[in-house]
């Protein structure tokens, strides 16, 4: 009997090693997180994706995620097809840039318009352009360009990119200032702004400098850096942003017409390797203050409202991805103060570049790797 006990016990240890090593190493398996307010299940949907950037839901349960090499990618009942989808315009991959945002159109059912923001080359070097066209099968058909940035530049940072539609007709680009930072307070220069448009591209008539001469009529604000992420408040229906800042001083901004937000003449970062202090501070009259900064960088990057069931503690709260430390933070909010902060999955997954809330109430991130992920984050407690 010792003997045949002493066997079970052997076979029941290497069962439960060989169990762990399958679950640490086998895709789709979920990982349990303890949170400040919830368990959590970390659950791969997909993965083997290239440095993918964003991530979209389409009304027939179908999922659109962009390859920042140029490859626009649909997800359906959970498994990647495997054609990218065809028809994109002529993309420019070169460092931060490629393929960017993407976003249906608010009533995609009836047009089947898809949106994409990306580094598009022409005269002068690259720059961000938004394109949009019909998604019929796995193609993109009557593609047109409806913005082009102004003007064009060799480098290779600071595109920005994220793209809202606000619910009354109107889409926002959030723009970098392409690393070369005095542009973002140009008058005649698309970089460092949110731009607003109708959905066909037209300028609004009511925008903030559309009749001031040597103004782009196209910019919503000026004196941004880099804005990788947006998203509209639940409540208010206002456009909140997150801007990347130099070694320190990411924001968060409240987005409100013709606001000059201070880029490079204010700001709570320094520049890099010397720590200097860049432009004449962190105030000054005429520029907004942001309404939440950090010291040091986390490299903000994808933002969403939690407004589902799934997390009903998390509800109202703001989840932003950050690039740093490879983490996703929370902020709890008191109208327009953050009035706590949680940092979540540190090191757990990789540098997470986009976080949606999906149409089931869940959570999903993207991981911007060679070999990236797309996973969703459920409850555990359920």
């Amino acid at each position: 009997m010792n003997l045949r006990s002493n066997q079970v016990r052997r076979w029941a240890t290497l069962a439960c090693a060989s169990i762990t090593l399958f679950l640490a190493a086998c895709p789709g398996v979920a990982k349990t997180i303890k949170t400040q307010e919830h368990a959590l299940r970390i659950v791969e949907i997909v993965g083997g994706l290239e440095h993918p950037w964003s991530l979209a839901f389409l009304p027939d349960g179908r999922m659109l995620v962009t390859e920042r090499p140029g490859r626009l990618r649909i997800v359906k009942d959970g498994k990647l097809e495997p054609q990218p989808v065809g028809g994109l315009p002529l993309i420019a991959a070169q460092g931060q840039g490629g393929l960017l945002d993407v976003a249906p159109h608010p009533r995609f059912a009836e047009n089947r318009l898809v949106y994409l923001s990306y580094a598009g080359p022409g005269a002068g070097g690259i720059g961000t352009e938004v394109a949009r066209g019909r998604l019929i099968g796995n193609r993109l058909e009557d593609v047109q360009v409806v913005f082009r940035m102004k003007p064009k530049s060799g480098t290779g940072r600071h595109f920005g990119s994220r793209l809202v539609f606000d619910g009354k007709g109107f889409l926002y680009i959030t723009l970098g200032d392409r690393g070369e930072k005095e542009r973002a307070q140009r008058p005649d220069d698309h970089a460092g702004s949110v731009i607003r448009l109708h959905d066909d591209g037209r300028v609004p008539a009511d925008n903030p400098f559309v009749d001031r001469k040597g103004w782009q009529p196209e910019k919503y604000t000026l004196g941004n850096r880099n804005m990788q992420g947006a998203a509209l408040h639940p409540q208010t229906g206002e456009l909140w942003v997150h801007e990347h800042g130099p070694q320190g001083g990411d924001e968060i901004n409240v987005i409100r017409p013709g606001v000059n937000y201070g880029w490079p003449v204010i700001t709570y970062g320094v520049n890099y390797g010397t720590g200097t202090k860049i432009g004449e501070g962190t105030h000054k009259v005429g520029m907004a203050q942001p309404l939440h900064y950090w010291v040091p960088s986390i490299a903000p990057s994808g933002m969403t409202f939690y407004t589902g069931d799934k997390f009903p503690r998390w509800r109202g709260d703001l989840f932003v991805g950050a690039l740093k430390d490879q983490m996703l933070v929370r902020l709890r909010l008191d109208g327009e103060k953050v009035v706590s902060e949680e940092r979540l999955l540190k090191r757990k997954l990789g540098r997470i570049r986009d976080v949606r809330q999906g149409p089931d109430g869940y959570l999903y991130l993207l991981t911007d790797e060679n070999d990236g992920a797309l996973v969703r984050l459920e409850p555990a407690e359920q």
